[in-house]
């Protein structure tokens, strides 16, 4: 099991990964859904500062709270691939070094990836309650009175969330991998 701690303070930690490792996630995480990245895409100092050498999670949690004070219900992973018109800019523009969600991304995002050492982790879906166990904390929420609840930027404190690589900072996608397949060699994987 490999721990992976964010603000990633060591570039080599995403560098090593290969497809197929399992990690641990620590420290600081930031979720971003639709509106959010469609928000990112206009470069912000202060979010630039904030995201640097950190993680994207592709997630629109359940919350509850008021004043401040919040504590998540759920809070599974989303489908990832919506993103994949913004992530390769928002790799680029903000330093980030994991991108977290289900179902994988296309090949704007692996190049990305590979380009600035970045990593896309996957969370099984359908397990959000399980999942929440792992966030510690509710840090902070950015743009909650504009986008609402599910599209705000949630910034959560978690310990030990388990995924696996399944792109790399190489360019190596398990699901580039399982996409060739569908298209003509299934039938040599079931024989």
């Amino acid at each position: 099991m490999i721990q992976l701690n964010f603000p990633l303070k060591n570039e080599e930690a995403i560098k090593k990964l290969k497809i197929g490792d399992i990690v641990r996630i620590n420290g600081t995480i930031f979720t971003a859904r639709d509106e959010a990245h469609k928000f990112l895409l206009k470069t912000n100092k202060k979010f630039q500062n904030l995201l640097k050498n950190s993680a994207i999670y592709h997630c629109g949690p359940i919350v509850k709270g008021k004043n401040g004070r919040y504590g998540v219900i759920a809070a599974g992973p989303t489908t990832s691939i919506r993103e994949e018109p913004y992530e390769a800019a928002i790799i680029k523009n903000y330093g980030i070094k994991a991108i977290i969600g289900k179902g994988g991304m296309g090949e704007d995002t692996l190049m990305s990836c590979k380009k600035f050492s970045c990593v896309y982790l996957s969370i099984v879906g359908g397990i959000a309650a399980l999942i929440t166990k792992s966030i510690k904390k509710v840090r902070n929420v950015y743009m909650l009175k504009e986008f609402g609840v599910p599209e705000a930027i949630w910034e959560f404190e978690v310990e030990n969330l388990p995924a696996m690589v399944t792109m790399d900072a190489k360019g190596n996608s398990l699901h580039k991998n399982i996409l060739k397949t569908s298209k003509g060699s299934y039938e040599k994987l079931i024989r």
